[in-house]
């Protein structure tokens, strides 16, 4: 039976319904993950949780330690990543609300550490990446979303920037012209790390507010914190279903 890990990013720092049985305190070649890796029963099903930022919420996007958190949930046992990501909306048809389960990905950020293969190795590795995300995940998470009736893109380009700054209209009119559809800070390197240590993953993102200069108001942390205490109920419920399916 797959042993399915869910990485929650902002918004959801715990997993309400999680039935705790152990938390894990990992070390790894790569240091400390975010937090500990709980493992407990939800929906039924045995699952590991980790909380992308900490808990508190207290680690920016820039300076999570993706390796130890990948490494961390993989020495627990996990055999698929289940993304949980808070991203802004670009395209029209992502507003505030919206899921999206992106099938692409732009990597815009920088300075992050986001391979396993360097150092002093015995032979150079690549990894095939040209479809980021795991396709049979995906449609479990898109047949969820359909059984809670969500409002949702099952296709989408993730353009991922550095953070912890909201972008500038300039840089968002620059992601259109490239095509993505959605904008958050932690999508990478997350998605290349699981696929070299060969887990399926995919990312549930939910649309917290309108990307720059796609409103006329400005971005507030009141608007995604309200966006974000809406959409969590039922994230919560699509993440049960995939887990009893």
């Amino acid at each position: 039976m797959t042993v399915y890990a869910i990485i929650g990013g902002t918004g959801l720092t715990k997993l309400d319904g999680l039935t705790i049985k152990a938390a894990l305190h990992i070390d790894t070649p790569y240091g400390a993950p975010s937090a500990a890796v709980l493992r407990g029963d939800y929906a039924g099903r045995e699952v590991l949780f980790l909380a992308r930022h900490g808990h508190p919420h207290r680690i920016p996007p820039h300076q999570v330690n993706y390796r130890a958190n990948l490494w961390a949930l993989r020495e627990a046992g996990a055999k698929a990543v289940i993304a949980v990501n808070a991203v802004g909306g670009i395209h029209s048809a992502m507003g505030t609300g919206h899921f999206c389960l992106p099938h692409q990905v732009i990597d815009y950020s920088y300075g992050r550490e986001h391979t396993y293969f360097e150092g002093e190795l015995e032979h150079v590795t690549h990894v095939d990446f040209s479809h980021p995300y795991d396709a049979g995940l995906r449609h479990k998470l898109s047949s969820a979303l359909t059984a809670e009736h969500c409002a949702f893109s099952n296709h989408g380009i993730y353009g991922c920037t550095q953070g912890p700054r909201l972008e500038t209209v300039a840089e968002i009119a620059r992601m259109e012209r490239d095509g993505c559809d959605i904008v958050g800070m932690t999508g990478m390197p997350e998605a290349v790390l699981s696929r070299e240590l060969a887990l399926p993953y995919a990312c549930l993102a939910l649309v917290v507010n309108p990307a720059a200069g796609k409103s006329r108001a400005l971005i507030t942390m009141a608007e995604i914190e309200r966006a974000l205490d809406e959409g969590m109920d039922t994230v919560k419920a699509v993440l049960a279903r995939v887990l009893a399916s």
